[in-house]
């Protein structure tokens, strides 16, 4: 009887824990969708403001750059303000940042200059900074260890359905269908040129209005919800943590490298997924953007069929196979022609969907007090968004085809397949 009753207690106990953090899970997972909601409608800026303002490949590059240059610039920052106030206090602000960030695209667009469009999207990069570098450790301990990959994948599935949203949904609303080539806007006078950028550029304003009041909104729900931080389970306390312990992790230096590589693929093949869907498939504007879609579908897809393969399958074992069929694809990516290409791409989206959070739990798995440290420098590397999208920018400009630049892709998801082989071993000093 009295070891029932224990049971009963333990298992009162356990519930009563799980609806405490059931709310704030809720709400971490909402941040997935909202920052993957913005992400993915940078592909959908990248074509049209190039034909807004009638730039080079490498010039339209720049949006990805200014997105995740933010990341290296205050992903330490975001680490410190979490370590010193807790991680409610990133995520708030975090939340503001994106807010401005997203009402910015008023004056931005106002304005007619690229470079306010630029600084916008790094407002709000900045504040995805904050979010990212909160979420994704908060995540993997609000729960089992021996979980912690499976739930962050739940939660990153969500960033998979904005993925779908943000293309098929608002992406006709910013597109204009309007696809003037040089010598017509070389021939328009200044009074027509003037008009036709102001029309391209006026239609992102209300659906960025629109979600900077939307996010706005959920800071002040956040700021009247109560989460509790997650203290550090290791002895030494959270005042052990350095970032010279954290690197002596051979798993988060791999995690670092394997995230940098990561990021950058990705978002090289959904940027410029556009311009491979007009260019070797001869898609409109319109009809890719539906692709784009499907696109971000198959991400989601993804996110959810890795979580229920993780399963039977470990992570690793998983990102080794997945990794391989991702290399496959990119060299299809190059080498095809028409229609299959843009099913390439599909495919490539749905199996690289589990990489970003099985990485970053492998990660920073095992770094106790430095878990914060180690979440603030994976965030950093997410800077291969930033750095690797130029580079298949220039290839494409120098060679005069989209498709020769997705080399880089495949030698991202190569060093994924080193990381996936070398990554698991345990941490040495």
């Amino acid at each position: 009887m009295a070891l029932i009753t224990q049971i009963d207690v333990e298992k009162d106990v356990s519930s009563k824990e799980n609806k405490k953090w059931l709310f704030p899970f809720i709400l971490v997972t909402s941040l997935f969708f909202f920052w993957g909601f913005v992400h993915n409608l940078d592909p959908i800026l990248i074509p049209h403001l190039r034909k807004a303002f009638n730039l080079t490949d490498l010039e339209s590059s720049l949006i990805d750059s200014s997105v995740f240059i933010a990341y290296f610039v205050m992903a330490l920052p975001a680490g410190y303000i979490m370590r010193k106030y807790g991680y409610k206090s990133g995520i708030m602000i975090g939340l503001v940042l994106f807010g401005i960030g997203s009402i910015l695209f008023v004056p931005a667009a106002n304005s007619l200059q690229y470079i306010y469009f630029l600084g916008a999207l790094f407002v709000i990069a900045c504040g995805l900074t904050f979010l990212e570098t909160a979420a994704n450790p908060y995540v993997t301990i609000l729960g089992p260890s021996e979980t912690a990959t499976k739930r962050l994948n739940f939660s990153q599935s969500f960033n998979g359905l904005a993925a779908f949203i943000a293309p098929a949904y608002i992406g006709p609303m910013i597109l204009s269908g309007k696809n003037l080539t040089k010598i017509e806007l070389d021939a328009l006078s200044p009074a027509a040129l003037h008009a036709h950028i102001l029309e391209e550029a006026a239609s992102v304003k209300m659906p960025y209005l629109i979600l900077g009041l939307i996010i706005l909104s959920v800071a002040v729900v956040f700021y009247f919800t109560n989460m509790p931080d997650v203290k550090d389970e290791d002895k030494e306390g959270a005042d052990g943590a350095s970032f010279a312990g954290a690197l002596k992790s051979m798993r988060l230096r791999w995690g670092i490298l394997a995230q940098f590589f990561y990021v950058g693929a990705q978002v090289c093949v959904g940027s410029f997924f556009i311009k491979m869907a007009t260019t070797s498939a001869g898609l409109n504007e319109d009809i890719a953007a539906k692709y784009l879609g499907f696109y971000g579908l198959a991400f989601m897809l993804g996110r959810f069929a890795g979580t229920f393969f993780m399963q039977y399958i470990q992570p690793r074992k998983l990102l080794i196979i997945y990794s391989i069929i991702t290399m496959l694809l990119s060299v299809v990516a190059i080498i095809g022609t028409g229609m299959l290409v843009v099913y390439t791409l599909i495919a490539i989206a749905f199996f690289m969907s589990i990489m970003f959070p099985t990485i970053f739990s492998m990660g920073i798995d095992g770094l106790g007090h430095n878990t914060k440290i180690g979440s603030s420098l994976i965030v950093m590397s997410i800077v291969g968004g930033a750095l690797l999208p130029p580079v298949l920018g220039y290839i494409s400009d120098v060679t005069g085809s989209i498709q020769n630049g997705y080399i880089v892709p495949l030698i991202c998801f190569s060093v994924i397949l080193l990381f996936a082989f070398n990554g698991h071993k345990t941490n040495k000093a």
